[in-house]
């Protein structure tokens, strides 16, 4: 792992808990009236996330099951390095969004908010998994900060396809629940599938563009185009339009 996907995360998630004075606390009687609001079926495992702290304060036994890892010796920092590289970026920039969400919620609607996405992690056969990812929040001071999180993930490896990671968030208690939400894209992928260029191209063809019509709007010849074209099908592993489509709307290539 990238050290510095670690370290923005740990800016990020300061974000939240920066001025806050509140004591700790153990883990709540209601605990388990969360985690039946929250997971779904299919094997999963759930802990506690010590935000203020980086720390994990209960990882489940259940973890062994899913990602081959003992919970005795799983932190935070161990477990984010197992998540896809590809993925670290759509990571960060969910809980940035997630952050902006809950800061601006009354506090006495802070509990009653559902983080839900998914994303890929190595188990221990080096095997990657896709994971969803849900989140409620536990413990939050006078403040609004986020002290601690009770989160589950279910594999759904059989589930999901498709790399397109979307963030919702889901109403308890009669709240109102918002699905696929915008994502602010702050931190972007190391190693873009696409140049400049690429982008251009993938853009107008997605519009319906045709090659010379595309050449017209970029100033290039029609064989340049022809030549992008061929790069970016051969990139995406695609024989045409519409195959380019369907992949870069699912996996969110743009």
């Amino acid at each position: 792992m990238d050290l510095a996907f670690y370290t923005e995360a740990q800016k990020v998630w300061r974000r939240i808990t920066q001025s806050s004075t509140q004591p700790e606390i153990g883990i709540e009687l209601h605990l388990q009236k969360k985690i039946l609001d929250i997971f779904h079926i299919g094997n999963f495992y759930y802990y506690i996330f010590d935000i203020r702290n980086l720390r994990f304060n209960f990882m489940s036994a259940e973890i062994k099951n899913i990602l081959g890892y003992e919970s005795g010796l799983i932190d935070v920092e161990f477990f984010m390095s197992k998540i896809h590289p590809d993925d670290q970026p759509v990571f960060l920039n969910h809980e940035t969004t997630v952050i902006d969400f809950f800061s601006q919620l009354p506090l006495d609607k802070m509990k009653k908010y559902k983080v839900s996405y998914d994303y890929r992690i190595l188990n221990s056969s080096g095997k990657y998994i896709r994971i969803l990812h849900q989140v409620v929040v536990l413990q939050c001071d006078d403040n609004r900060n986020l002290l601690q999180t009770l989160g589950v993930h279910t594999d759904i490896t059989h589930l999901k396809t498709s790399n397109r990671s979307v963030l919702s968030f889901i109403g308890l208690e009669g709240e109102p629940s918002y699905h696929n939400v915008e994502v602010r894209k702050i931190y972007k992928p190391s190693d873009e599938i696409f140049t400049k260029r690429e982008r251009e191209i993938v853009k107008l063809l997605l519009n319906g563009q045709q090659t010379s019509n595309i050449a017209q709007t970029l100033s290039i010849s029609k064989f340049t185009v022809d030549t992008h074209r061929k790069n970016i099908l051969a990139k995406t592993k695609t024989k045409n339009t519409l195959e380019l489509a369907i992949k870069v709307i699912e996996e969110g290539l743009i």
